[in-house]
């Protein structure tokens, strides 16, 4: 009978481990394999609110730690089936919402990710075969269950060396092909706005020169090999790579074999504030976009950037300053109901504003096509033709009549204020609700940027339904107790599609993945 038991025990486990595994290497999945994501998730569902409107507490770590205490005497003891039970449980069903099979994306089953489940079986092995050896093979076993996260993240740390060393093929590859067909190529980096240039400047130059920018988001090693391999084709005369980063030494090392010759900076901010951990560090690693480049386009109207052009023309770079709240050699400003242009304080024309363009992001761009040799006259002509960034203030009017506005896409303080201000001035006699899951990755200010985000809806006279937990009882802190909480998008879409009507307007902000809480 003792043989059953032990066999049952061990059975239970391994599938509390399984479920376990499954739910972080998606997460991992999710976060682009960076070695300590798993860890950082894993933090946030432990501290996961019980109640929406109850913020973050070190109670969950409280009742982490009995717990573990609890499991660890009863496996010491002869109830030590209760303890094996309770883990199993915790393995089958913890965290409450992060599913195994996901809702908004399921676990892909790549070479990197069977790479890492792997790297997580030795691991565990390792771990067991210590327990045996030792005289505490339950104590291992229960503790890879409820150390999978761990485990998972140390796999993804043992691997990183060996995916880079793989990765350089085709980075080589890239590195060759911008060799063969030598394109100019324009680098663009920023905290926010960076996709949206990207796309500005290849519809104002796709028309006079072959451009190829990179697609969506591609903005990481990876993604700019990989945009490079497969639609780099001979006579490109323009490349516009878009360069991420999550910190230092990363865009210097975009730059050392995508060498940009006209850089492109839009904002420094928050975003990736809690990897970077200080603006101060986010600013040094977007500077290292500038290493290469013979000319610098800045943004004027960000209050770091604005000392960027004294120190780029000491180090012998040409610098356009481009901006819409301050004067630059490019200005694109709002007056009225146009927008006028001016290039070295000369006006150049007046333009129609474009719906989800912004009178910055197509300053910069502006002035990297004026650097590629554009004339205003050309471009000018060309502005009346741009569109907006998919899932970047869009809006459409859906059957009922209501008027959505989709900038789902948006994850910074500074545009998600800028939206809710552009749903707040539409003209419409109906209501006008802001949806959010809030911002992310603020670090230590993302509760107050939240909460002020909240008071700014309220102010300028939009409801508020929040989504998921991550952010709710920061965005209610601001807003007040009558907003609305939901769960998940999907039961904002239906409260949106049943409680509004023709002439009301709703504004999406930011969305987020389900592997949040």
């Amino acid at each position: 009978m003792s043989v059953l038991v032990n066999a049952a025990a061990a059975l239970a486990l391994a599938a509390a481990g399984l479920a376990q595994g499954l739910r972080w290497w998606r997460v991992l999945q999710r976060e682009h394999y960076h070695p300590g994501a798993v860890l950082l998730f894993w933090r946030r569902w432990i501290e996961r609110p019980w109640r929406v409107r109850a913020a973050p507490s070190k109670v969950s770590w409280v009742l982490a730690a009995v717990s573990a205490a609890l499991i660890a005497v009863a496996l010491s003891t002869s109830f030590w089936l209760v303890g094996v039970a309770a883990v199993t449980v915790l393995g089958l069903v913890w965290p409450r919402g992060l599913s195994i099979k996901g809702r908004t994306s399921t676990l892909a089953w790549t070479r990197r990710l069977k790479t890492v489940a792997g790297a997580t079986l030795v691991l565990t092995i390792i771990v067991l075969v210590i327990g045996v050896v030792t005289g505490g093979a339950w104590f291992a076993a229960v503790s890879l269950v409820l150390g999978a996260p761990l485990l998972i993240d140390a796999s993804a740390r043992v691997t990183a060396p060996l995916e880079r060393r793989l990765a350089q093929r085709f980075v080589d590859e890239a590195a060759a092909r911008l060799a063969k067909v030598s394109p100019l190529v324009i680098g663009i980096t920023g905290s926010y706005g960076k996709t949206s240039t990207k796309q500005h400047l290849a519809e104002l130059l796709g028309g006079y020169v072959g451009v190829v920018p990179t697609p969506r988001s591609f903005n990481n090693r990876a993604g700019l090999s990989r945009a490079i391999n497969e639609n780099l084709v001979d006579g490109t005369k323009v490349f516009i790579a878009e360069m991420g980063t999550y910190g230092p030494g990363e865009i210097a090392d975009l730059c050392a074999w995508c060498p940009p010759r006209i850089a492109v900076i839009t904002a420094i901010g928050p975003v990736h504030l809690e990897r970077m951990n200080s603006l101060d560090t986010i600013e040094r690693a977007k500077y290292e976009i500038t290493s290469t480049a013979d000319t610098v386009i800045v943004n004027v109207d960000d209050d770091r950037l604005v000392a960027w052009p004294d120190r780029l023309r000491a180090e012998g770079k040409r610098v356009v300053t481009a901006g819409s709240a301050r004067e630059g050699d490019v200005t694109v400003r709002e007056v009225g109901e146009r927008w006028r242009v001016t290039v070295d304080g000369v006006e150049q024309g007046v333009i129609v504003p474009v719906a989800g363009v912004r009178p910055t992001n197509l300053a910069c761009a502006l002035a990297a096509a004026l650097a590629v040799g554009r004339s205003i006259d050309e471009l000018l002509e060309r502005c009346a033709r741009l569109g907006a960034v998919p899932n970047r203030l869009q809006s459409a009017t859906a059957p009922s009549g209501v008027v959505v506005i989709d900038d789902t896409f948006n994850a910074n303080p500074a545009s998600a204020r800028s939206a809710v201000a552009f749903a707040a001035g539409l003209p419409t006699a109906g209501r006008r609700v802001l949806v959010t899951p809030g911002l992310i990755e603020l670090g230590s200010t993302q509760a107050k940027e939240n909460a002020d985000l909240a008071a700014f809806a309220r102010a300028a006279g939009l409801e508020l339904v929040t989504v998921n937990r991550t952010n709710a009882a920061s965005l209610l802190a601001g807003y007040g107790a009558d907003a609305l909480s939901v769960d998940t998008r999907q039961q904002a879409v239906a409260w949106v599609r049943a409680s509004l009507h023709a002439t009301d307007v709703v504004l999406y902000v930011n969305d987020l993945p389900d592997h949040y809480p």
